[in-house]
């Protein structure tokens, strides 16, 4: 498992104080990026082979300004050509479960516009950092 801090910003809460739901999803986006670059994945866009297929993110409690929160990112599955990264997001200081979400990529060659194999190199670095779930092999 893979975590970030960070602080809620003034801009990130909407009219009602609390933290905008859109919010969320940028806070699930920085949790990703952090963990591949964790993993020595890199970010360049030269060398990047993933794409979001789908992201979700379900509200547990509310947070608001200036709250100090967690996000916790680890690999939950691992197919062929894919894999699911979850988050949760926890308020740092009581460790409340603030929100959860998760991420299907795609490895994903942009040049060809084709998906891909996920190699057997990256597939063994998110196999390290997954849930402990059976990983599944190549057919």
């Amino acid at each position: 498992m893979h975590t970030i801090a960070l602080t809620v910003r003034f801009c990130e809460t909407d009219a009602l104080g609390h933290i905008n739901n859109t919010s969320y999803f940028i806070y699930l986006e920085e949790g990703r990026v952090k963990f591949f670059e964790s993993l020595g994945l890199g970010i360049s866009t030269e060398d990047w082979n993933f794409i979001l297929a789908s992201t979700t993110c379900d509200f547990k409690a509310q947070g608001y300004f200036n709250d100090r929160l967690s996000v916790h990112t680890s690999v939950s599955t691992v197919g062929n050509k894919s894999f699911v990264l979850t988050h949760e997001i926890k308020r740092t200081e009581t460790g409340e479960l603030i929100a959860k979400g998760s991420a299907t990529l795609v490895y994903f060659d942009f040049k060809k516009q084709t998906t891909e194999s996920i190699p057997d190199d990256v597939r063994t670095v998110l196999a390290q950092h997954g849930e402990r779930k059976p990983v599944e092999s190549e057919s």
